[in-house]
């Protein structure tokens, strides 16, 4: 989390809407372990990993619908889920994110 203020301080600084989303939970095997984390901004910019790839582009996704609608969720990826596979979460794990705007 502490490698992400940097860039939440300048995107904070330049009047931009950020999004945090964080590793809450993995069932099985998976890329990272609770507690990591990504910030993206309204622009789409994205600082750190939840994934180490596999799922960020849907994690983006997820980060810019919940700026523009301002609610929390949580969200679940894994391998059994068709979109899971179709984003690269093949670690044979569920990774359970949690996905809220940053409010200043």
């Amino acid at each position: 989390m502490k490698e992400l203020l940097d860039d939440i301080d300048r995107w904070r600084a330049a009047g931009q809407r950020v999004a945090l989303a964080r590793v809450t939970d993995l069932e099985g095997s998976g890329p990272r372990d609770p507690g990591a984390a990504m910030a993206v901004n309204e622009g789409g910019e994205v600082s750190g990993s939840v994934s180490g790839g596999c799922v960020e582009g849907a994690v983006v996704a997820e980060a810019m619908e919940i700026l523009e609608t301002g609610e929390r969720r949580t969200v679940s990826f894994g391998y059994s889920d068709d979109e899971a596979f179709a984003v690269g979460l093949t670690c044979g794990g569920t990774i359970h994110l949690f996905i809220e705007p940053l409010d200043w």
